[in-house]
């Protein structure tokens, strides 16, 4: 399929590829799609911060955030990125403020962005994972999604602005197996 590829904006390429990179940690996809959420969002907090589109927390909200009967919290390492994570009776869930995330808005997000277009993406993602040990995995994982994400213009003009999601460079990437 020459020139295989999806107009879409970062934010939903990184949700989708942190999902893939959890399940292929093991954890299920309800588990993944929470965790993968919090990746993305934390990772668009540091960039609108690093561009000045987010003003800095305000005093107090930087600070460690409270945690009234969330249970036991530990952090999750997802590319790049730890996530605070809790275990619910549903499973793990990425905690934002004191509420696990739910999987399901993720989902829908995620088809929503994508659209016919997801099935395409998530293959090539999943054999991009499948590609790589988990140990190399865990270790590359941003660095991959900086080789493949939608190329933007820099700085603020690139926010939220679409690209071109190369899915047949995704696929070159998976000959550089680790396994």
């Amino acid at each position: 399929m020459p020139n295989d590829k999806i107009s879409i904006n970062r934010a939903p390429v990184l949700t989708l590829w942190a999902a893939v990179v959890a399940e292929r940690f093991g954890y299920d996809a309800d588990e993944a799609l929470s965790l993968a959420k919090a990746v993305a969002g934390l990772n668009a907090q540091a960039k609108g911060r690093s561009l000045g589109i987010l003003g800095k927390p305000k005093a107090g909200e930087g600070d460690e955030p409270k945690k009234r009967d969330l249970g036991e919290e530990f952090w999750v390492e997802l590319c790049g990125r730890p996530v605070p994570a809790k275990k619910t009776d549903a499973g793990i869930r990425a905690v934002t403020g004191d509420k696990p995330i739910d999987p399901e808005p993720v989902r829908k997000y995620l088809s929503s962005k994508f659209g016919d277009d997801l099935a395409r993406a998530l293959a090539a993602l999943e054999a991009l994972a499948a590609a790589f040990a988990p140990s190399d995995l865990e270790e590359s994982a941003y660095s991959l999604y900086e080789a493949f994400r939608p190329k933007i213009a820099s700085g603020q003009r690139g926010w939220g602005q679409k690209g071109d999601l190369d899915l047949d460079l995704i696929r070159s990437l998976t000959t550089k197996k680790r396994k």
